[in-house]
């Protein structure tokens, strides 16, 4: 069975996607094309890697280990900075990782208007456990809650939040928000321009480095209930009238702020309604002995978590860059 969306983005003219759902089910004619596409692939990502280039891997044992010894059911997300339209499949070139075990490979969010843009691609992209996601649609749109259901089932997710290929130096760019919420809502190479345009093949005989970071562990319980904190500090403020300063913004960082305009009590009342409302709800429903699973957040509780998450997330990877970008430099001075 076929799944058709119908897209546009801007000004562009309407077009339809093609993701055969059913194709990225593992059940797929008995896994027996997932399994020789991710074969296929993972001898070719080996190939480039570690023959036609000269790669080295920094801390890749704690990527072994969560990919291959993490406790069963338990989701792993996995985020990389994105400087090539090829870095997966080819930064996976790793010894040891079983690129080629449809189980344990990883998921990966790709860009629908490149990787869906005809049954071919979507059959290739399907099989090799790729999930369309149009760029510029928002967290909630329908192929993030398959992410979502991935991770629930215990699957690895790796994700570019840069959201596209940058091969600036400068600091990373702001990451998007579509990892955040997957982590808050789960259970539990280089390439250069040649002429003026990207090449068409990968480079070869390039020094490649692939630096793995340290794991992050987000305590999404305690961020609820901090969300819920924060909002009951606002109210308090918003109730008293008086004026946020830039110090108050800084011990409560309120929720759905943003960097052009960290204080929403700017712009009126409207959220603190919700706020409001959600805390008396949260309140009626003690009182009348009612069980509460945890913190009833609103929407802008959300973006506080995600804005959390994605900051920590930002700080890590612009860690793990610099430090890739530093072993590079004392590469090529050596």
């Amino acid at each position: 069975m076929e799944e058709i969306l119908h897209g546009s983005r801007s000004a562009a003219a309407p077009r339809t996607i093609t993701t055969l759902a059913n194709v990225a089910k593992g059940s797929h004619l008995g896994g027996i094309p997932r399994r020789m596409v991710l074969t296929t692939v993972g001898a070719i990502t080996k190939f480039y890697g570690i023959l036609l280039n000269n790669t080295k891997v920094h801390n890749g044992d704690t990527l072994l280990s969560l990919v291959k010894s993490r406790p069963p059911g338990t989701p792993l997300v996995t985020v990389s900075n994105h400087m090539s339209t090829l870095d997966d499949p080819l930064m996976w070139g790793i010894r040891g990782l079983p690129l080629a075990d449809p189980k344990r490979c990883r998921w990966t969010l790709a860009a629908e208007d490149i990787c869906f843009t005809n049954v071919f691609f979507s059959y290739f992209f399907r099989l090799g456990k790729c999930i369309p996601i149009t760029r510029g649609a928002g967290i909630y749109q329908p192929h993030m809650a398959e992410a979502l259901e991935r991770l629930n089932e215990g699957e690895w997710l790796n994700t570019f939040p840069e959201g596209k290929v940058c091969q600036e130096l400068g600091p990373l760019r702001r990451l998007k928000w579509g990892t955040a919420s997957l982590i808050a809502r789960a259970k539990v190479m280089p390439e250069n321009y040649w002429n003026g345009r990207r090449p068409l093949l990968p480079l070869v005989n390039k020094n490649v480095d692939i630096v793995v970071g340290e794991p992050m562990v987000f305590d999404i319980p305690r961020l609820k209930q901090a969300a819920v904190d924060l909002a009951s500090a606002s109210v308090d403020v918003a109730s008293s009238g008086s004026v946020s300063s830039e110090a108050d913004d800084r011990k409560f960082p309120l929720l759905g702020s943003s960097m052009k305009n960290p204080n929403p009590l700017t712009k009126g009342i409207t959220r603190l309604s919700s706020i409001q409302q959600v805390a008396n709800t949260l309140e009626t429903m003690k009182t009348n002995g009612a069980d509460v699973p945890g913190p009833l957040l609103d929407e802008a509780a959300w973006r506080w978590i995600y804005t959390h998450i994605t900051e920590h997330i930002w700080v890590a990877l612009s860690e793990v860059t610099q430090k890739a970008r530093t072993i590079g430099q004392l590469r090529a001075d050596s």
